[in-house]
């Protein structure tokens, strides 16, 4: 089955949520799925369960409510984010092996880099030696999901975790690929990241040249 990628670059995080939110919205049984790439400015973002005690020092990082699953996360330069906006009732899948599939997605790309990544139990995400590397935070409507994963790849996507307890753990220790010899580029972990996430859910990508329409005239990023 065909589904559209559209590499957004990088963009500031809450319009890119609302577009999402406005595609789920008003997709139908025949849209295909797409698969949205990003980096985003700095921005600590509380789920739905998010408590505001686990946001410890914030400083000049903005803390956004959000619609996903989980509690408070990261992003920023340095951390490749992907969306997948999936209709999970066409696929045929459940929630939790949606989440499974994306999570071996991210063990099996690391795998290509001979790092030996796993799974932990009741902590979502994907881990290396304890260390979360890859952070999952999903929404379903109607049987579509959307939000996504946030995979960090530099050592510049790591510092600001230690400002808050991260995904409600106190301590809890983060890592990117490059710390772990692998690609320091977000560009060279985008087609390996991609060719996983094509083979755990039937999916073959077809790269979009354009942005979605309901991004046109936003901001990508601030100055």
């Amino acid at each position: 089955m065909d589904a559209v990628v559209r590499d957004l670059g990088r963009h500031v995080y809450a319009p890119v949520w609302r577009a999402m939110q406005a595609f789920t919205d008003a997709r139908s049984d025949r849209t295909p799925d797409e698969l949205w790439l990003a980096e985003h400015d700095p921005i600590f973002t509380l789920g739905q369960a998010g408590k505001p005690e686990h946001v410890l020092m914030p400083g000049d990082i903005p803390v956004l409510h959000v619609d996903r699953g989980g509690q408070v996360t990261y992003h920023g330069p340095g951390q490749l984010v992907a969306y997948p906006l999936l209709d999970l009732k066409r696929l045929k899948i459940g929630v939790r092996e949606y989440v499974c599939k994306i999570e071996q997605a991210i063990i099996d790309s690391l795998d290509m880099w001979n790092i030996g990544a796993a799974r932990q139990a009741g902590a979502p995400g994907v881990y290396v030696n304890g260390a979360k590397i890859a952070a999952l935070g999903i929404r379903v409507r109607r049987g579509c999901a959307f939000h996504g994963l946030a995979f960090n790849i530099t050592g510049e996507s790591t510092p600001p975790f230690a400002r808050i307890n991260p995904c409600g753990y106190a301590g809890l220790q983060v890592v990117a690929l490059a710390d772990l010899g692998g690609p320091s580029s977000l560009d060279a972990v985008k087609p390996v990241l991609l060719a996983q996430l094509g083979k755990q859910f039937g999916l073959t990508w077809q790269m979009a040249a354009t942005l979605p329409a309901l991004l046109a005239g936003e901001p990508q990023h601030r100055d």
